[in-house]
């Protein structure tokens, strides 16, 4: 029996492509968008939007982009991490003087 995994452009969230294959992602032309991008399993971006509906507070989920949001949901998704594995700096005193802040992530 063959297991079959779905995959979604993560550019336009708008295709899903199935493989008979299960990886954390694969890179394609989406037939939507038309971008050469990553289609993300299904069950990395599950987790992804569990974590963007209900993020922890340790995380500084609104400042981390969206790679590194995506990182954190395949890395607990797909391997045996949990959410106290990461750690998030905040560079506070930069933020102050730029507006801006910049979240590193580190597992």
């Amino acid at each position: 029996m063959s297991h079959s995994s779905k995959y979604r452009c993560i550019t336009c969230m708008d295709e899903t492509v199935t493989r008979e294959f299960d990886v954390s992602h694969l890179s394609r032309t989406c037939g939507v968008c038309g971008e050469f991008d990553r289609f993300v399993n299904t069950v990395v971006i599950e987790r992804f939007n569990e974590l963007d509906a209900d993020p922890p507070p340790h995380l500084h989920w609104e400042q981390l982009d969206r790679l590194r949001k995506f990182l954190i949901a395949e890395r607990l998704s797909r391997r045996d991490h949990t959410i106290d594995d990461f750690e998030v700096a905040v560079d506070d005193d930069e933020a102050e003087q730029t507006g801006k802040s910049e979240a590193n992530t580190e597992v």
